[in-house]
């Protein structure tokens, strides 16, 4: 014998989703457009820092001992690291950008609900309402 469906879930459609004004998407797209050239600065002016600190350590590398070269391994990998994250920031706020463009942007990607404008402020790229982001986070 078939199990009925739960009735809370089934059927159950996203949320209509709402159009914004051309002049609301032009305002957020500018704002993600800025985020993601503040992001490509950032991520040159670190990709020409660890050049040049690469450059530092291979004229300064005499005399080192195990000790010293640890340390400079260590913090080349941490500012790799650092240059990873902006990379990732920079293909989120595109993404962002994507989304906006298809109509998808301000709603959660897995449940279909608004995504708050007050977490849209605090994290513009954001994909995930606050519930599934936090159902995300415990896993």
């Amino acid at each position: 014998m078939a199990k009925p469906a739960d009735t809370r879930t089934a059927g159950r459609k996203p949320a209509p989703k709402a159009t914004r004004s051309a002049a609301e998407t032009e305002k957020i797209r500018a704002a993600l457009a800025a985020r993601r050239d503040e992001l490509n600065a950032e991520y040159d002016q670190t990709l020409s820092e660890i050049t040049e600190l690469q450059r530092d350590r291979l004229t300064d590398s005499a005399g080192d001992d195990q000790a010293d070269t640890g340390t400079k391994t260590f913090e080349r990998e941490q500012e790799i690291s650092l240059a990873n994250s902006i990379k990732e920031r920079i293909t989120q706020v595109e993404r962002a950008l994507e989304r906006l463009d298809e109509g998808g942007y301000g709603w959660c990607e897995r449940c279909g609900n608004p995504i708050p404008v007050e977490r849209l402020a605090a994290f513009p790229s954001a994909t995930l309402c606050v519930t599934c982001k936090q159902l995300e986070e415990r896993r």
